[in-house]
């Protein structure tokens, strides 16, 4: 799959992800909407429903990884900003193929499209630190490579 159909993928995965997080409609059920009413033909099908699947199935290890960077509770947050910091995280744990540095670049790109005026901000702020946490080896070589 192209870049371009993974991004596409992330665009209706968070979509998907805000209608969990609001309406607690099961994620089974969003999948099966978006397939039929929304998503075209140009899409990461399977990271869509990887990302709509796994974020709610491990949405408690994913805020217990964030809550430590936050100010604030979960509830507090920009619904729109907490989807996406939960996708990144979802990607820091579970898929290690994708380059950290991607899945904050992805992250703050959504945030600037659908987010709060500066909200891709905090996003960055909080994805920096959770990334540094759980990929330190990843992060570590490459502040190393880019300073050394």
């Amino acid at each position: 799959m192209n870049v371009h159909a993974r991004r596409k993928a992330r665009h209706y995965a968070l979509q998907a992800l805000y209608q969990w997080q609001i309406s607690g409609t099961p994620p089974k059920e969003i999948v099966e909407q978006f397939i039929a009413n929304q998503i075209d033909k140009k899409i990461d099908l399977e990271y869509f429903t990887e990302l709509v699947n796994g974020v709610p199935a491990n949405s408690s290890a994913i805020d217990a990884e964030m809550s430590v960077f936050l100010k604030r509770p979960l509830e507090e947050l920009d619904p729109i900003e907490l989807a996406i910091m939960r996708m990144g995280i979802y990607e820091f744990l579970f898929r290690l193929d994708i380059p950290y540095r991607v899945v904050i670049n992805e992250a703050l790109e959504l945030t600037k499209k659908f987010g709060s005026v500066e909200g891709f901000k905090f996003v960055n702020g909080v994805l920096d630190q959770v990334a540094r946490k759980i990929r330190s080896v990843e992060v570590a070589a490459d502040v190393k490579t880019r300073h050394g």
